[in-house]
């Protein structure tokens, strides 16, 4: 049986703006009012976990224990299947430079990886999101989310952040990049997520 989530303001452990903003827009209707963890002066803890949902774990458990609030937090990336898997959960680390994330410079490694391996058409991917719910005595609910697609190169699209300009999903010819904010937002690896935990917490 899934505890439920009592209360109408939620903690979400990222710093992340974008994924904040979505978060936001997914929860509002449910009533859920939506803090992050920079306007409460969290420190962000080192992601130590080589899955998904391990590093979520780390930041929603550390987050209620700093609180005293339920957290709730998000890990999530893309999975290149030609690539192994590549980058998972080090999505965002392929995009570390000295003066901040670069996704142009992550998502043309990539593309140069694709390459390398002479990865056939469609180069199937798959964006991952998993939301892991914790509560200050330590429990915690968990709830990945899935969205197949393939890669295109050049990328397309001015929209989303990350590596959305180079990922169609499926269904669409288009990128995650060329759609609006808000119908990717209805569609994504995330929606799926938030849906899951909607109806295991809310329900």
């Amino acid at each position: 049986m899934t505890r439920k989530f009592s209360g109408d303001r939620l903690l979400v452990a990222t710093h992340n703006k974008g994924k904040l903003e979505e978060m936001a827009h997914l929860l509002e209707p449910y009533g859920v009012q939506v803090v992050g963890a920079a306007e409460m002066d969290l420190p962000e803890p080192e992601e130590t976990e080589d899955t998904f949902v391990g590093n979520a774990r780390i930041k929603a458990h550390a987050a209620a224990k700093a609180t005293g609030l339920p957290a709730l937090s998000d890990d999530s990336g893309i999975m290149i299947d030609a690539l192994n898997g590549a980058p998972g959960v080090y999505t965002a680390d392929w995009a570390e430079t000295e003066n901040g994330r670069d996704f142009m410079m992550a998502m043309s490694r990539a593309n140069s990886e694709l390459e390398a391996v002479k990865a056939a058409h469609p180069r199937l991917a798959q964006f991952c999101c998993t939301l892991v719910l914790a509560w200050p005595d330590g429990h915690d609910e968990v709830f990945p989310g899935t969205m197949p697609g393939h890669l295109v190169w050049p990328p397309r699209g001015d929209n989303g952040f990350g590596y959305d300009p180079m990922f169609v999903p499926d269904g669409y010819d288009i990128t995650f990049a060329e759609m609006d904010r808000w119908d990717k937002n209805k569609i994504s690896h995330r929606a799926r997520a938030v849906k899951l935990f909607v109806d295991g917490c809310f329900g």
